[in-house]
């Protein structure tokens, strides 16, 4: 609860109105400079989260967090999860149109897992965030679309955020009496999905999709011209970077508190 809104405050549109109410109050109340300090921070704000060049710094300094992972090519372990969710529809590239032929589900990196014996179960994570379908439901028709027989995916579809993923998805594994797991989820995804599972004790090895933040020369865009598309996909890294914070805050809290307690 405490990431979403945090998540939503920090969303740049979001900080721009609300700068620029606090800004009018101020200026009502003849606090002219700290008045035009809090719109100037609002606008700045926007238009930082507006510059592709942001979101290729921002973002792709969390995608690379696990690029070069090699392990998953030489291990196997006990299934392989998923986790429901896409960023930016899954397209290949956030800075082209979106492109059906070019999209990398975390269902068909799930599936050539499978089917290269990394691991002979598949569980799908994630609730029904809108509406009475949940994400597991859509992706495990995908997989058995993709050849993964139902009989080796398990659905687990009450967990609304990354952290119930991984405690839940810890309890199935504890029933199962499995210990290993292959995480799939999205590059950017994969360092905040990464945390919250290793702190229930899963041992995970991160298979994430291909980076999709990444900059071509034959961009019609330029790097540093603001973009609204720019703008609205800022949100989902915002959303990694709150979670990342609000992930450490809580560990670091526990800590210090076994620590007094001792």
């Amino acid at each position: 609860m405490l990431s979403q809104i945090a998540n939503s405050l920090l969303f740049a549109p979001n900080v721009l109105v609300a700068a620029t109410v606090v800004a009018l109050v101020l200026l009502l109340c003849k606090r002219t400079i700290l008045g035009t300090l809090t719109l100037a921070f609002g606008l700045v704000w926007v238009l930082a989260w507006s510059l592709p060049v942001t979101t290729l710094y921002a973002g792709g300094w969390l995608e690379k967090r696990y690029a070069q992972n090699t392990t998953v090519e030489m291990q196997t372990a006990d299934a392989i999860v998923v986790l429901g969710g896409h960023v930016q529809g899954n397209r290949s590239n956030w800075f082209e149109p979106y492109d059906r032929q070019s999209v990398i589900s975390r269902e068909s990196r799930a599936a050539a897992l499978f089917f290269d014996g990394r691991a002979p179960l598949i569980i799908l994570s994630g609730g029904a965030l809108e509406g009475n379908i949940s994400d597991t439901a859509t992706m495990s028709r995908s997989l058995q679309k993709l050849g993964i027989p139902n009989d080796v995916i398990i659905e687990e579809t009450q967990s609304q955020n990354t952290l119930e993923n991984a405690e839940l998805t810890d309890q199935t594994l504890r029933s199962l009496q499995k210990k290993t797991i292959f995480l799939v989820t999205s590059a950017l995804h994969m360092p905040r999905a990464m945390l919250a599972f290793e702190s229930t004790g899963i041992k995970a090895w991160p298979a994430p999709l291909p980076a999709q933040i990444k900059w071509s020369q034959s961009s019609s865009q330029h790097r540093w011209l603001p973009s609204v598309q720019t703008l609205l996909a800022s949100r989902s890294i915002i959303k990694e970077y709150v979670g990342l914070l609000v992930y450490w805050s809580e560990t670091t809290f526990s800590s210090n508190r076994s620590m007094h307690s001792q």
